[in-house]
């Protein structure tokens, strides 16, 4: 088994536990039990320090996880709307735009925005010719 693969079912494994309501119970738990040992060592600096160094290797460790999870989970999702987007009557040129830089998307963006308002103006504007079609028909039909 490959080392990606390893990492991958790691990462997995790992966004599972950890994302479970008794893995945040057990954390909660030891930080009490943490603080309730806090008189028995007197506060000490080596007592902080313990609480410290743990949590800074935890969330030192869990970023670089939930980062890998993070971006599979946006590739996974990518895949499937441009595979949705082939498929279908939309247009294709938006399949990969993920890899164009802010810029580029701003400028997709707008355009399909522009697009939307004139879209829903011309939407309005029929509605509203159609209501006085009925209108009409119904007048000349009394």
């Amino acid at each position: 088994m490959s080392t990606s693969r390893l990492f991958t079912n790691f990462s997995n494994w790992v966004a599972q536990v950890t994302g479970r309501p008794i893995s945040f119970g057990i954390c909660l738990l030891v930080i009490v039990l943490w603080a309730l040992s806090g008189p028995v060592f007197g506060f000490s600096d080596t007592w902080q320090l313990v609480v410290n160094t743990g949590t800074t290797i935890v969330t030192f460790l869990m970023v670089f996880l939930i980062q890998n999870t993070q971006n599979r989970d946006g590739a996974a999702i990518q895949a499937k709307l441009d595979e949705l987007i082939r498929a279908s009557a939309a247009q294709n040129v938006f399949i990969g735009i993920e890899h164009l830089t802010q810029e580029e998307l701003d400028e997709i963006r707008a355009k399909c925005e522009a697009k939307a308002k004139a879209e829903a103006a011309a939407s309005q504007a029929e509605a509203a010719a159609n209501r006085k079609a009925a209108k009409a028909a119904e007048k000349a039909t009394s």
